[in-house]
């Protein structure tokens, strides 16, 4: 007797492969992934849960852009066109032009861990291929798109200023707050929590380190930039006084528990 499989029989009997998938989570905007291409499938973990900041560090190894957090864990076939670029694209363009189906800002920092000058120069010709989805910067303007490119690390400034029509923003740094540098070339500031503040995650924070947090955050927030730290306390305490305070982007490697976190905030 021949078993006939009730997908076979009706439209009312989908087989499995046809069910509805999981809806999307919503967007998370101050939810940065640090070290994202440490999790078992680099970038889509951070989507599956709502991320909308990933950072990839960058290695140029003959003429390739590869990610990986040293020299010694690169291979050829884990370059930074396969592992973000490309299916950034794919998902903007089933989307209709945004990461999500929600559209919100995306953002890929990019750490380069290799000479910046030929790291840069590598990266634009790549950029160039992604031009339609990615945020275009001049001197005085941006122009956001679905994915907005931070240059991080080894970062090549001066070739960067030379770029009349930039399709990537500098990272900078807390010293950059006293220069009242342009948004449009440096639209985050990122910095090390632990050269800058003594506070580990081990009790309160210090008044006078909130109120400096405070300054920090207001003097970003007034130029137009966003504030981001690594080398943080990664805990949901951590994460409350970072929220509380308004830092834009939190870092964290426990991405399914920033991310129950921070749905718990009516404004995320």
């Amino acid at each position: 007797m021949k078993w006939i499989f009730p997908c076979l029989l009706s439209v009312a009997w989908p087989c499995a492969a046809e069910q509805a998938k999981p809806e999307e989570p919503e967007p998370l905007p101050r939810a940065h992934s640090h070290n994202d291409y440490y999790h078992k499938r680099p970038l889509l973990d951070a989507l599956a849960s709502g991320f909308c900041s990933v950072e990839a560090d960058v290695f140029l190894k003959d003429n390739t852009l590869l990610v990986g957090h040293s020299r010694f864990e690169l291979k050829k076939e884990r370059t930074l066109e396969t592992l973000y670029l490309a299916p950034l694209a794919k998902r903007m363009k089933i989307n209709g032009g945004s990461v999500y189906k929600t559209r919100a800002p995306f953002h890929l920092m990019i750490d380069f861990k290799t000479d910046g000058p030929a790291t840069y120069a590598a990266l634009k010709p790549l950029l160039e291929k992604y031009r339609f989805m990615l945020t275009r910067f001049t001197a005085d303007t941006t122009q956001p798109g679905a994915v907005t490119i931070v240059i991080s690390g080894s970062r090549p400034r001066e070739a960067m200023e030379r770029d009349i029509r930039r399709l990537a923003g500098y990272d900078g740094r807390l010293g950059d707050l006293a220069k009242v540098e342009s948004r449009h070339f440096m639209p985050w500031i990122s910095d090390s929590w632990s050269s800058n503040f003594e506070w580990r995650g081990n009790g309160d924070l210090s008044v006078r380190e909130q109120a400096k947090l405070a300054n920090i955050v207001k003097s970003a927030h007034a130029g137009g930039q966003k504030i981001r730290f690594w080398a943080a306390p990664d805990t949901p305490f951590a994460w409350e006084i970072f929220h509380k305070a308004g830092v834009d982007f939190i870092n964290t490697d426990h991405l399914e528990k920033l991310a129950k976190f921070l749905r718990a905030k009516k404004d995320n």
